[in-house]
């Protein structure tokens, strides 16, 4: 080779190599380290009391069972949890825009005239404050450098670097990032209120299957009684015809009467047998296997709470319940979710000028690359880009402001909407706890008719087909009592569930 043009040699090429080992070793297990972890249930439920088949399958079925059940293994619910767990999972990754990031990388030359090479490692933080990153680097390089990569070179002991970027016009108050951060917040808070209006939802439906029940198996009894009582007269009928007391027309009467008794129990065991099957959708073992309730499993009336008096429930919660109803509560932060998109649209309509700051200083003897690289260097940097038309952002920017007015009518129809639904409830529950009380009255009235008619008949004052008048209408009365009952039950569970008595829909 021509004497000048010898080929340069490193003269710390395996040190050089074992510091790019070991900075890139040391990347690797703060990366490992930084692993994630197992994931974790969105919701870990815990027996509290017997064990739910226990309750579900023995005794008489109590309205608390139920709503516990439906409280700790119906899917709906179930699926709010996880909804909620995933709007965390998205609020975690948002946060992670902001990681320290760590960085190595190394160059070498294997062949050729250079053998310069290079070890660096960099961490870099992003900030909120306007949409900065601060960052600090060590650089070792060792060989020989063409001119053009003559940047890469350090002293011996190698270079270290630190610096920060600031935006000042455009990502200053709000950029992608922060407003991820916001948005998932806000989000993972309109997740958990779903919950709740997801369990105000459900409670109320098992609540309504299972007084739903009741009341047809309630209905069962009295038709049961009402054909009973028919039969019982049949064979007292039969002996009267025999002995030539009554007329042979009596028995075809009666019997058709009986045909239309045993019609209507067969209907009120459909409507039971109807109402079990809706019950067990809520009725569920730890497994989430259906439990269809029986008959024995009725509850007596004696038991069950009497119907509450409306104006205790009335009393002053009309404005807690306005504002603090979920519904609301989520539209609020649907409104604060949108008026920070209008925001993020007037970000991007701003210029962006940045500014920047650097520190470096090389340690050590004086390297390959001569004197120049031991000093301290400070580089200050202003960067200035604006788009000309702008139409991209305005567009947007538009959309995002529509979308926040939007969200503004619909908050005001969701209050308008629930002022009247609630007038309706207490409406309802008003006459539906009057009516209740007529039907007592009128079931006691009934009852004294059938007494009186029946008296009658047995003296031979009366006839057959007034007793059987009286005793229909005597169950009638009493079917009526039931449902106004069931009107009265559902109207109750529905001013629970619109005014938030957790407690009486057992989720506290």
């Amino acid at each position: 080779m021509a004497e000048g043009c010898e080929k340069p040699a490193g003269r710390h090429r395996p040190e050089v190599l074992r510091r790019t080992a070991g900075a890139l070793g040391f990347a690797l297990a703060l990366a490992l380290a930084a692993a994630p972890h197992a994931p974790l249930a969105a919701q870990d439920i815990e027996a509290v009391g017997d064990p739910i088949e226990d309750a579900l399958k023995s005794g008489p079925l109590l309205p608390d069972e139920v709503l516990r059940s439906s409280a700790l293994t119906f899917p709906a619910i179930l699926e709010s949890f996880e909804r909620e767990a995933a709007a965390r999972g998205d609020r975690l990754a948002a946060d992670g825009a902001f990681d320290l990031m760590l960085d190595a990388r190394a160059y070498d030359r294997v062949s050729g005239f250079y053998s310069g090479g290079f070890a660096e490692f960099e961490a870099t933080q992003p900030l909120r404050p306007f949409g900065a990153k601060v960052f600090g680097s060590y650089r070792l390089s060792d060989g020989d450098f063409p001119i053009y990569e003559n940047v890469f070179n350090t002293n011996e002991l190698g270079e270290f670097k630190v610096g920060a970027l600031l935006s000042l016009l455009r990502d200053s108050t709000i950029d992608n990032r922060r407003f991820a951060v916001e948005d998932t917040r806000l989000a993972a808070s309109q997740a958990r209120l779903d919950i709740l209006l997801v369990q105000l939802n459900v409670q109320f439906e098992a609540l309504q299957a299972y007084w739903t029940w009741v009341a047809a198996g309630n209905e069962i009894r009295v038709y049961e009684e009402l054909l009973e009582i028919a039969e019982a007269r049949a064979v007292g009928l039969n002996r009267q015809v025999r002995e030539g007391a009554l007329p042979a027309i009596a028995l075809t009467e009666n019997e058709q009467n009986l045909i239309r008794r045993r019609s209507l129990l067969e209907e009120a065991r459909r409507d039971f047998l109807t109402a079990s099957n809706s019950l067990s959708f809520y009725l569920r073992d730890t497994d989430g296997n259906l439990i269809v309730p029986t008959r024995e499993q009725l509850p007596s009336a004696e038991v069950l709470n009497s119907l509450p008096d409306v104006t205790e429930l009335i009393a002053d919660r009309r404005r807690f319940v306005i504002d603090e109803r979920p519904e609301l509560e989520t539209l609020r932060l649907a409104i604060e979710r949108a008026e920070n998109r209008v925001e993020l649209r007037r970000n991007d309509l701003k210029p962006r000028l940045d500014f920047e700051v650097e520190l470096s200083r090389d340690f050590g003897p004086v390297g390959d690359g001569g004197p120049s690289f031991d000093s301290t260097d400070t580089v200050v940097g202003l960067t200035f880009t604006v788009p000309l038309q702008r139409r991209e952002a305005r567009g947007r920017l538009r959309r995002a402001e529509a979308e926040l007015r939007a969200r503004e009518l619909e908050q005001r129809r969701i209050a308008d909407e629930i002022s009247v639904e609630l007038d309706n409830i207490l409406t309802n529950l008003d006459a539906a706890l009057r009516l209740a009380d007529l039907a007592d009255d009128e079931v006691r009235q009934a009852t004294a008719m059938v007494e009186a008619e029946r008296k009658r008949f047995r003296l031979g004052a009366g006839d057959f087909f007034l007793v059987n008048l009286r005793e229909e209408r005597a169950a009638d009365a009493q079917i009526r009592a039931i449902q106004a009952d069931l009107i009265g039950r559902l109207a109750t569970a529905s001013y629970n569930a619109a005014t938030m008595h957790l407690d009486e829909l057992g989720l506290e």
